[in-house]
């Protein structure tokens, strides 16, 4: 693509928004080959990108482009009268990017339905499931700063846009012309001829309604009338319906962080909205030591995604990481359902590869399954199908170590609403026994072994950011470690080409669908690491894990490996 004459393209079009004509003006020829050189790709998790002029950023063309490619899918599926729904989070023109797409699918002929205000992306997709819609929309970019934004696409049983789906769209979307080919219409003439539908309390109300049936330990919270809990939406949606939720389940003692509880794409508290960062809860712990308060959650702005705080035995503030809050949400679901008499026998817990290795004898001692699945919650959100349609199991819960995590069938996406609300109520749980969530956590690893856990991140940004990240990829896998460490390498799984091979030369299918990763198994089974592109963010990722019985030898042969691995992957 020559990216200079996509630039005049823009240039030259008299109706540009000034906004963006203003930015490429006088942009140098470096600037412009990043804007123009390539299209924001459109993938299962639909764009993401920094803000701003060109076909390679966010922007209201951009947007349209992409509705009117979907627009095309959804006739062709025959699904106007069923409908899109659209949602939007707190960043910078989210709102403005939701009418747009609005405004093309109603002149599509597509039945619309559009929230009035910000909410958390879960809700979407269980909207899309209860009002029977052929596919939702929501305009978010996660937890990334502030300059991005991002527009993900969902299919008809609520969950991220399937693989080949997402194909279909993409096609679609390559057919139309970024000026002239999007068919648009006002919203107020969309909604006086009945093509555009606001959502409002209603859908509230439902999805809470399922939310709070995930509730395993009700009344807890009469119980325990002083246990209390510092809350930080990080200026996102969550807001919305966290508070409320929790309240809902009889908590009296919900403390908010005040500074963060207003919806701002700014987020000037925080240098990301990401509740994988500590540095994020600054406020949130000041607050916790104030108020003598054990738990401190902090939801991303979609609210798809929760992070906790919780104070050690010391009575340091420290955090658990996603995949020691999915152990002891395991953990908590299993053993409440058994207890109850409530656990079937056909159990399933549903990890991505590269989620801690710890769910397996935490599922093995209740007697319930553990299915795999690559990352990427549309995976889970596919087995939850298959154990739906094909009676292969009966799902209980999910998770991915970035995270998210799901309790219930309502929606088909990762909850940050009822993770926060489950993790509420588990802590009140400990509390009765006179635990934290760390004690807790202490617990599970005398009993399973200390899972040593950790993953590193590598930017490579820019146009040639993707070709850089393939091409170390790909020396990997072309140039494949016989130990790291001082721990041999015995088997490794290629899902790109879907085979396993072992050290004895043997090999086996992955049982996946093909997907850039490589994942190496080490001596003895106790440790393992992977690499992957991110599909979200310019970067690639490294996996870790290593158990021991020895807190020590864990912690220790982890470390040994993460710096090993680090020499050739430049992390």
């Amino acid at each position: 693509m020559d990216y200079k004459t996509e630039y005049q393209k823009w240039i030259d079009n008299k109706n540009l928004d000034g906004a963006l004509r203003s930015e490429l003006e006088g942009i140098d020829d470096i600037e412009m080959r990043e804007r123009f050189a390539c299209h924001l790709n459109f993938g299962t998790a639909g764009l993401r990108g920094i803000l701003g002029a060109g076909i390679n950023r966010m922007n209201i063309y951009v947007v349209r482009r992409a509705t009117q490619g979907l627009a095309e899918y959804v006739k062709h599926a025959h699904g106007e009268e069923k409908g899109v729904a659209i949602a939007y989070d707190s960043r910078h023109m989210s709102k403005e990017f939701a009418a747009a797409a609005a405004q093309v699918l109603c002149a599509n002929n597509v039945k619309t339905y559009l929230f009035s205000d910000m909410r958390p992306v879960p809700e979407l997709s269980f909207t899309v499931r209860h009002l029977g819609c052929c596919a939702g929309v929501v305009i978010t970019a996660s937890h990334n700063p502030k300059i991005y934004n991002g527009y993900k696409v969902y299919g008809s049983d609520g969950g991220q846009m399937a693989p080949d789906a997402a194909d279909v769209v993409t096609k679609a979307i390559e057919r139309v012309d970024i000026f002239d080919r999007a068919k648009s219409m006002s919203l107020d003439e969309a909604q006086r001829c009945g093509m555009l539908e606001y959502i409002c309390d209603e859908i509230d109300c439902a999805y809470l309604e399922n939310v709070s049936s995930q509730a395993i330990n009700r009344g807890i919270f009469d119980e325990l009338t002083d246990f209390g809990v510092v809350y930080t939406p990080f200026h996102g949606t969550g807001i919305k319906l966290v508070p409320r939720i929790i309240e809902q389940m009889g908590m009296k003692n919900l403390i908010i962080v005040s500074e963060q509880s207003v919806p701002d794409g700014d987020f000037p508290t925080v240098k990301s909205p990401n509740p994988e960062d500590k540095e994020g809860f600054e406020l949130a712990i000041r607050l916790a030591e104030k108020t003598n308060t054990d738990l401190i959650i902090g939801t991303d702005p979609d609210c798809d995604r929760v992070g906790i705080i919780v104070r050690s035995s010391g009575g340091e503030y420290v955090s658990l990481t996603g995949n020691q809050t999915g152990a002891l949400l395991c953990d908590y679901i299993l053993s409440a359902s058994k207890e109850r008499g409530t656990l079937p026998d056909n159990a399933v817990v549903v990890k991505t590869v590269v989620t801690t290795e710890m769910i397996r004898p935490i599922a093995a001692f209740y007697g319930a399954r553990v299915d795999e699945c690559l990352t990427g919650f549309k995976f889970i959100a596919e087995k939850i199908k298959d154990y739906e349609t094909n009676n292969t199991g009966l799902y209980m819960f999910g998770f991915e170590e970035s995270y998210g995590y799901l309790k219930g069938t309502y929606c088909r996406d990762k909850d940050a609403v009822v993770a926060s609300m489950l993790i509420c109520e588990m802590a009140a749980w400990y509390k009765k026994r006179g635990m934290t969530l760390y004690d807790a956590m202490q617990e599970l690893y005398k009993k399973y072994g200390t899972f040593a856990e950790d993953v590193r991140n590598t930017y490579c940004e820019g146009v040639d950011g993707p070709a850089k990240i393939a091409a170390i990829i790909d020396n990997i896998r072309k140039n494949p470690p016989k130990e790291v460490g001082g721990i041999s390498v015995t088997a490794v799984r290629d899902y790109q080409s879907g085979i396993i091979t072992y050290r004895d030369g043997h090999t086996a299918p992955t049982n996946q669908i093909k997907n850039n990763m490589l994942y190496y198994e080490l001596e003895n089974g106790k440790g393992w690491f992977a690499i992957r592109p991110s599909g979200t963010e310019p970067k690639f990722k490294v996996y870790f894990g290593y158990c021991d019985k020895d807190a020590d030898k864990a912690e220790a042969a982890l470390s040994a490996i993460v710096q090993d691995v680090g020499r050739f992957t430049n992390n």
